[in-house]
């Protein structure tokens, strides 16, 4: 059975400055569905979340939504308002008609400010730039719109967190179309994909941990086209080439259709190679050094104190030796010491005890991920051509800058283009071209993953994959970890470090190899518990420490409560199946909140009182015996 549909765009086109982005768009979106976004740099991804929402007008086509459905965008910028807090910029565009509705959303804001690690009294103004965008995905949450668009909604959450997003996400009842570099992340939500491809949405049937297998069955086939229509031109442009007896004007037709199916083989075959190309870029980095060992960790302590008194401590009696050629990645809690750790590899931290060595054979290239290495006011091309010319150093080799630019998705004709006006994405990608000209042989990169797209992920590691110097790398991102790092640290609070050989699905088998003892043992121990034989419960009525007195009375007592207990338990347990079946209620907590939570504490006390009457009803049955 077709699940409902919300929102349909039918044979749009949209240009830019007469340059068309899309010219015959046709796409669907449906009732409880779950899409990832996908496609190159450029490809339109924004574009089409603006044409869902409305903002973006149509120069042709039509676009349909279905009465009464909401719309809801995490947009990639937000502007903090002075006054204003987190609470009150959730709460700024949500109205809420009556009180008990008002008290579900405060409840919902609580339980989403605290998974996002984000206290909803803080001014806007005091959050750092991945707060606000946490702050921003907040509030896409709480209004949860019949059609919600994530725009790289993992940015600046940690694994935990993206953990928690994406159990949210997938017990969501409205429709999800997201855009993200995080692989896994989209494997883990999705249900369909929409490929944007060469200004075409190609829909896959199943999510996105299906997609590299079902677009490259969808290239191979055109593959085959191609050469079938190839091979078809062929022969008839080899028959045009004989000449056309008699002039005859069936015959010119038939050249002059030879010479359209020539332009259009040559337009679609560039077209094919484009979509197929993989930007490759392999920095080879061959400096020899003598010293094995290029950085050590002794006996490392460190804690910060905040403004309140509490002591966060990020590194306790740490020791730990780096070796010439060591890959580590490196994940954790946010705050939970992640770029302290490399700040002590620069030498811009020091500890509170122990001692960090680094070898003076080392050269440090650090990505940071506040791009504090980009100067505003610089140029692209003074950016990586500090000291003027038109070349760049890659490995000592010289590269045209523009050449090289290209290599990063950038225009040559942005050359002159200031960093102030990029994008955070275009930021990321400009000092990855600064750093990985001449990325020395002890690279550090802080959250390198955040505002790409999946084609300069893919050229990031295969850049890194062949990088033959020592690599720190903190990211969230669990699949660029499995593929480019051989070793995990897990900052796991408190001072503890684990370390793992291996990616991240290494660190995960582990932390769960950990975890099945202790989940046995307390299985085990449940088994006993519930082979032992039960212990009548003390009660006021007749405390069990003491021998029944079998005095006539006393006995009477006894099996007129025995008789009545029978009744009780029923009535109980009609009580309890009534309150579970309005508690099945889905919508129960948005209609009446207050209601909900009655239902849910009167529930857990009839349950209790149950397990009375059925403890009391064995301990009667055994005296009165």
């Amino acid at each position: 059975m077709a699940s409902t549909l919300l929102l349909s765009i039918e044979n749009a086109a949209i240009a830019y400055s007469g340059k068309p982005v899309f010219t015959d768009l046709t796409f669907h979106l449906h009732e409880g569905e779950k899409i990832a976004l996908v496609g190159a740099n450029g490809a339109g991804k924004t574009t089409l979340m603006r044409m869902v929402t409305g903002d973006l007008e149509l120069d042709a086509g039509q676009r349909w939504q279905s009465p009464d459905v909401s719309i809801g965008w995490l947009r990639q910028e937000v502007v903090p308002k002075k006054g204003q807090t987190v609470a009150g910029y959730i709460f700024e565009e949500i109205s809420a008609a009556t009180a008990d509705e008002k008290a579900a959303q405060e409840y919902k804001v609580d339980i989403i400010t605290a998974a996002l690690e984000l206290d909803k009294n803080t001014p806007m103004t005091h959050l750092s730039g991945g707060q606000l965008r946490r702050a921003a995905l907040a509030r896409a949450l709480v209004e949860e719109p019949d059609i919600l668009l994530l725009d790289e909604p993992t940015n600046h959450l940690d694994i935990d967190g993206i953990e928690w997003l994406e159990n949210y996400l997938r017990a969501y009842r409205g429709t999800v179309l997201c855009v993200s570099h995080d692989r896994t992340f989209l494997a883990n939500i999705t249900n369909r994909v929409f490929w944007l491809d060469r200004g075409q949405v190609r829909v896959s049937p199943r999510g996105f941990k299906y997609f590299e297998e079902w677009s490259d069955e969808l290239l191979d086939q055109e593959a085959r086209e191609l050469k079938n229509r190839k091979a078809f031109v062929a022969e008839e442009h080899a028959w045009a080439s004989r000449g056309v007896k008699a002039r005859v004007k069936r015959n010119v037709r038939r050249v002059e259709r030879v010479r359209d199916m020539r332009a259009k083989l040559e337009a679609d075959e560039r077209s094919y190679r484009r979509a197929v190309a993989k930007i490759k870029m392999r920095p080879e980095v061959e400096e020899e050094s003598s010293a094995r060992v290029v950085a050590e960790f002794y006996n490392v302590h460190k804690s910060f104190v905040a403004e309140d008194g509490r002591e966060t401590v990020i590194l306790k009696d740490f020791s730990l030796k780096i070796r010439r050629g060591d890959r580590i990645g490196i994940l954790g809690h946010n705050g939970s010491g992640k770029t302290s750790f490399l700040r002590f590899l620069t030498g811009e931290l020091e500890p509170d005890a122990g001692r960090v060595k680094i070898s003076h054979a080392a050269t440090i290239s650090y990505f940071d991920q506040k791009r504090n290495d980009l100067v505003p006011s610089y140029s692209l091309w003074k950016t990586l051509c500090p000291q003027g010319g038109d070349y760049v150093k890659i490995n000592g080799k010289d590269r045209h800058i523009c050449g090289y630019l290209k290599t990063f998705l950038f225009d040559p004709s942005d050359i002159h283009r200031t960093v102030d006006t990029l994008s955070g994405g275009e930021k990321n990608r400009l000092l990855l071209a600064k750093i990985l000209a001449e990325p020395g042989n002890f690279l550090l990169m802080d959250e390198p993953t955040n505002d790409l797209d999946m084609d300069m992920l893919d050229m990031l590691e295969e850049a890194l994959i062949h990088y033959n110097g020592t690599l720190f790398v903190v990211s969230h991102d669990r699949d660029f970890l499995d593929q480019t790092v051989t070793q995990i640290l897990a900052f796991e609070g408190g001072g503890k470090v684990r370390r793992v050989i291996g990616g991240y699905s290494d660190y995960l088998a582990a932390v769960q190899k950990e975890k099945q003892p202790q989940k046995q043992e307390k299985q085990e121990k449940q088994e006993k518990q519930e082979k032992r034989p039960k212990q009548p419960a003390k009660t006021k009525e007749t405390p069990l420490s003491q021998p029944a007195k079998k005095s006539q009375k006393t006995s009477f007592k006894l099996r007129h409560e025995l008789k009545q207990l029978p009744s009780k338990i029923e009535k109980t347990e009609a009580t309890i199946t009534a309150l579970k079946e309005l508690l099945a209620d889905a919508d129960l907590y948005k209609r009446d909140a207050e209601k909900f939570h009655a239902a849910v504490k009167a529930l857990a006390e009839q349950q209790a009182r149950l397990e009375r009457y059925e403890t009391r009803w064995l301990e009667l049955s055994e005296a009165t015996e």
